[in-house]
Parts: structure tokens; sequence; C-alpha cells
């Protein structure tokens, strides 16, 4: 009896236990509903005042967009607007340069009549009309083209050795600078534009042939040092349509050592020799060739030799400022003229498909950037056979970039100096100056300070060098003509 109420007491403490248990869960089961509710409700409630608030603040916006007329901007011609379309600013100097032209036009037109005499063009060019030195001159520049031909030609099957065919290559070359120049010198019918028009056509062919001859001999080297034999193909590209497009022949060295590969590469618009150049899909017939001619300087630098000859030197700044503005006009006609529409037009039309003839040169904030981005074909020609060279031979940048200076100081000397015959050295001085311009500008100006600086270098710079080679072959001729009058 005493084990059953036992066991009867245990069994109601138990249920107790557990019915006490299961009442403290409820509640707290209870409490956390009532939590969540409230954490609901309070969510509910500020989404409800974040909805009026943001309809307030739409409203406000809305507001704001009827009533304000002002954000926050940078003026357009601010360089942190990011604004680029000047179009119509470009526009206006075009018209304001024609209008200016026109009335400087009209002012020597009335001032000294019409200058333009065919008879005096024509004698730019010819003495005589039945003397033609300066074509005589360009024909036989192909006896050069033809060595450095068959010299290669030679080469490549080994009949020559690599110092044999250096040599010969080193005399053609050498030649093609010495004989042209001295046939100008000697040549009495030979004219000074004649003269010059010669030694450009022999100094392009100098830097092409250089090319052509470096090209060669590293596929040489390459071929060498593959060790085996490359197929050969046909020297010039050939075309064929296909679904109206044009499809190029890869050529292979030596199949590239023919005529018709030589002389594309001589008329190409490059100085860089490269065994397969890039092509034009198709020829296109729509071009624009703009030459544009001014005749009115020709007064102006007449003008000019008196004061330089008295030594008057307000009257000689004065004439130089008044020469600087049209000899940079036609600076800049020139450059539109040949690097845009006529080598554009070569290269239309013999397909070449590498256009890059110029860079931005005009934003130059350094005088090297505009050297290495005005004339990129002879940039390039100085990076791939003359700097780089220097570069991998072990010297420093600072005399290889000196030395390209030098180098472009020689020909433009070169092409100055003996069709004028005399030997004044101011295009070699002006290039060479270039160098102490270039690091002033660059320690010391920056940004649009450096862009004025080198547009101050090219529009005072040239006149300079124009007026002491013209005042200087004035000078010379007319003493000449003096001693001839002379009894």
């Amino acid at each position: 009896m005493g084990d059953r109420s036992e066991r009867g007491a245990v069994k109601h403490r138990r249920r107790t236990t557990i019915s006490g248990e299961s009442a403290e869960a409820r509640a707290k089961r209870s409490g956390a509903a009532e939590t969540l509710s409230g954490q609901v409700n309070e969510r509910e409630r500020r989404q409800e005042t974040s909805a009026t608030a943001n309809k307030h603040k739409n409203d406000n916006d809305a507001v704001d967009k009827i009533l304000s007329c002002h954000k926050l901007q940078e003026s357009l011609l601010s360089s942190d607007s990011g604004y680029s379309n000047y179009r119509g600013i470009l526009n206006w100097c075009v018209v304001m340069l024609v209008l200016t032209n026109a009335r400087l036009f009209l002012e020597n037109l009335i001032k000294y009549g019409i200058l333009v005499d065919p008879i005096q063009v024509v004698s730019l060019f010819l003495k005589d009309p039945y003397s033609w030195p300066a074509l005589c001159l360009i024909i036989v520049s192909n006896v050069f083209i033809m060595a450095a031909l068959y010299t290669e030609r030679r080469l490549s099957v080994g009949s020559f050795s690599e110092g044999t065919g250096t040599f010969l290559h080193f005399a053609n070359l050498a030649t093609l600078l010495c004989f042209p120049a001295a046939t100008v010198l000697t040549v009495t019918s030979m004219t000074p534009v004649g003269g010059a028009v010669a030694l450009g056509v022999y100094t392009v062919l100098f830097l092409k042939l250089y090319s052509y001859r470096d090209i060669n001999k590293w596929c040489r080297e390459t071929r060498h040092a593959k060790a085996r034999t490359l197929s050969r193909s046909h020297s010039f590209p050939s075309l064929h349509r296909a679904n109206g497009t044009t499809a190029n022949t890869h050529v292979t060295y030596p199949g590239n050592l023919t005529h018709r590969d030589m002389y594309y590469f001589i008329f190409a618009p490059t100085l860089c020799y490269e065994l397969n150049f890039p092509r034009s899909p198709r020829i296109r017939k729509r071009f624009l060739l703009r030459r544009l001619f001014e005749m009115w300087m020709v007064p102006t630098i007449q003008n000019s030799m008196k004061p330089f000859q008295d030594m008057d030197f307000s009257r000689m700044v004065e004439r130089l400022l008044k020469l600087a503005v049209p000899n940079h006009l036609i600076w800049l006609i020139f450059f539109y003229w040949f690097f845009h529409s006529s080598m554009n037009f070569v290269a239309e039309l013999m397909q070449f498909g590498d256009r890059e003839f110029y860079r931005d040169w005009w934003n130059s904030e350094t005088v090297p950037y505009f050297w290495s981005n005005w004339n990129i074909p002879v940039h390039k020609w100085c990076l791939r056979h003359f700097y780089k060279p220097m570069l991998l031979k072990g010297v420093n940048k600072l005399p290889a970039q000196i030395a390209v200076f030098f180098l472009s100081a020689f020909f433009h000397e070169y092409l100055v100096s003996i069709p004028l015959k005399m030997f004044r050295l101011w295009a070699f001085l002006g290039m060479m100056s270039q160098i102490p311009l270039a690091y002033f500008v660059g320690r010391f100006l920056r940004g649009n300070y450096g862009n004025a600086a080198v547009w101050m270098s090219l529009i005072i710079g040239q006149p300079v060098a124009v007026l002491m080679y013209v005042h200087d072959y004035y000078v010379l001729n007319s003493v000449a003509v003096r001693q001839d009058d002379a009894p």
C-alpha cells in the first residue's frame, strides 16, 4: 500500500512538473509572438513613414524642377567639362582666315598688281626650255634602284658574302647622295627649285633603299636561324575578288626580290620596307585634292632685304613679324596638301592600307612630341633603322636622340644649301637648336604653356631661317650681277 501511494505521489509530481513546463513554454512563445508582431508593426510604421517622406520628397523634387533652373556643372570651355566638339569654332577660324587673306590679297593686288607670271613660274624649274636637268637627274635614279635590287638578289642565293653585300650597299647609298649633289652644283642650267625637287627625290630614295637593305638582311638572318628554306611566291601580292573583297597573297623571302615589288615600295607613301604591306580592299574613286597657292609673299620678302642690308634691327623685327604669319600659313597649307591630300591620293591609288601619315602634332606640349608626330613616315624610319639599332648597341637614349636630330639637321641643310649653291648652315643650326629648346620647354613649361611655346617656335623660327637664306641668296646673286655688268 505504501509503495502505491509513493508511486501515485511521484506521478502527481511529474504531471505537475510537465504541466508547469508547458505553461512556461507557452508563455515564452506568446511573448515571442508579441515581440515579432511589434517588430512587424514597427516596420510597417517605418515603411509608411518612409513612403510618406518619399512622397513629400518627390513632390518637393517636382516643385524644384519647376522652380529651379540651376545645377552643378562646369563651363564648356573649362577642361573639367569634358566637352570636345569645337567644330563651330574651327569653322569660324576658317572663315576669319579666308576674310583676312582676302583683304591681304586685295591690298597686294592694288599695290603691286598681278604678280603671277606663267613664264616666271616656269623659270623656277627651267632656265632653258630645251634643257631638263632636274628631270634627267630623277630618271637616272633608277640606276641606284636596280643596283640595290640585284645586290639583294645575289645575296639571297649566296653569290655574295654579307660583308661584300654591305660594302656594295653602302657604296650605292653614298653615291646616291653625292652624285645628285655634284650634279646640282656643277650644272649651270639647274634652277634652285629644280635642284631642290631632285635632291628631295634622292633623299627619299636613300631612306627607302636603306630600309630595303635592312629588312632583307633581317629576313636572311631569320632564314638562317630557322635553318630552312622558305617557299617562294610571287613578289607582288596578287589580288582577286571574293564576295566583293580583295584577298592578298602572303609574300615570303626571297620571293619579294622582283622589279614589281621594288617599284611598288618606291612609289608607296612610306619610307619603311615590308614584305607584306597592309592593303586596302578596293580603290575608292572619290578624292578631293586641295592645292592652294598664295602669291602675296614675294613683295614682302623683297621689301625685307633693305632692312637686313642696313642692319636696321627694329625694321628687321617688323619684317620678320610681317612674314611670320603668311609663311606659317603657307607651311600649314603645304602640310595639308602633302601629308593629307597627296599622300592619301597615292595611297588610295596603290591600295596602301596604312594611312597614318601624321598624328595630333598640333596638341604638342613638348618639342620631341611635335617632331615624332608631324611626319610619321620619317619618324618610323628614324625609330626603326637609326634610333632603336643604336639602343641595341648600348648607346644611351640621350646621345641617340641627339644623333637623330643631327641626322635630320644634315638632311635639312642638304636640301637647302646645295640647290641654292651656298653653305650657310642656317637650316642645320635651326634643327640643332631644337635640342636646347626641347630641354627648356620640357623643364619649365607644361600644358598650354608648352603648347604655346611649340607654336611660337614654328611661327617665328621658320621665317628667321627663310629670311637668312633669302638675304644671303639675294646678296650673293646681286653681287654676281654687279660683277658681270662691270666693264
